[in-house]
């Protein structure tokens, strides 16, 4: 029997999640009333049930019986209970952004506080879920099929997860350095695509510039180098208990050598099981839309 508990902040995606797992064969409850939890679980731990993978959602709209969640899990955990818990994180500016973009209140501010201040009441209540947690998953610059894949693979394929989502982001100077970024390279020293007159209107997703960057020797060795350094910082990153990592790939436009470098940079560290890695390029079509202006 596989039991988890899906929780975290109001905005950061659980009732996707559930339905993520309901899909993946999952039995899903949301909401069930925090005191029926160890029913539930006593029900479902019968030998020869047919459930064999329950997902339980559980979050500050169980209102004052939340309060009985910590006492709950230590009651579980006395009779041998085994489960994990699941906890969705998201930074306050992107739960801010998708607050407002469903005009909907957050249970904690309801229509008479700002909803900025509801959050920060629900992360003192759900602060010892957070430290509890076996999985934590920060979906601010997650799209909803790179959850899906995540979630797939701790829960489905049963590989390890580390809490550690990285974010491989191509960017042009001339927009802006990411403010959200961890670490940023600057790939400018390299011969740029934009002055030969066949690869102007390519980017780094197209062959031709791709072997054009890379056939720079200088492009090789800072990839193997900037490889190296990165696959040294994760393990520390994670066992410092970071769950996001933004590495800002920068070149002139954000179109060409930016974006091969940043491509070869996710292909490498896209091999490993024990984090989440996705691929975004930010300023990839600016450049066309500033000539049509």
């Amino acid at each position: 029997m596989r039991v988890v508990i899906v929780t975290g902040m109001s905005g950061a995606g659980k009732s996707t999640a559930l339905k993520m797992l309901e899909d993946m064969g999952y039995f899903c409850v949301d909401n069930l009333p925090v005191p029926l939890i160890p029913k539930f679980a006593e029900l479902i731990a019968v030998p020869g049930a047919e459930i064999n993978k329950v997902a339980l959602g559980v979050d500050i709209r169980s209102g004052h019986s939340f309060e009985e969640l910590e006492g709950v899990l230590a009651e579980l955990d006395s009779n041998a209970m085994k489960y994990e818990i699941l906890f969705l994180e998201s930074s306050d500016d992107v739960l801010i952004k998708r607050y407002k973009e469903t005009r909907r209140f957050h249970p904690l501010s309801g229509s008479s506080e700002r909803v900025d201040i509801g959050i920060k009441k629900e992360r003192e209540r759900l602060g010892f879920l957070k430290k509890r947690a076996d999985c934590l998953i920060d979906t601010s610059h997650m799209l909803t099929r790179e959850l899906k894949r995540e979630l797939n693979k701790i829960y489905v394929q049963n590989k390890e997860y580390k809490n550690l989502y990285i974010t491989v982001l191509s960017f042009g100077f001339k927009y802006g350095i990411p403010s959200d970024a961890d670490l940023v390279f600057d790939v400018r020293f390299l011969p740029n695509p934009y002055y030969i007159e066949e690869l102007r209107s390519k980017s780094g997703n197209d062959q031709e510039v791709r072997d054009y960057v890379m056939s720079n020797e200088k492009a090789g060795i800072f990839l193997e180098k900037f490889t190296d350094i990165v696959e040294f910082l994760i393990p520390n990153y994670i066992a410092e208990g970071k769950t996001q990592l933004v590495i800002g790939v920068g070149c002139t436009g954000g179109k060409h050598r930016s974006v091969t470098l940043a491509n070869e940079l996710y292909e490498a560290l896209e091999r490993a099981d024990h984090y989440g890695v996705r691929i975004e390029h930010r300023d990839i079509g600016k450049d066309a839309i500033t000539k049509a202006k």
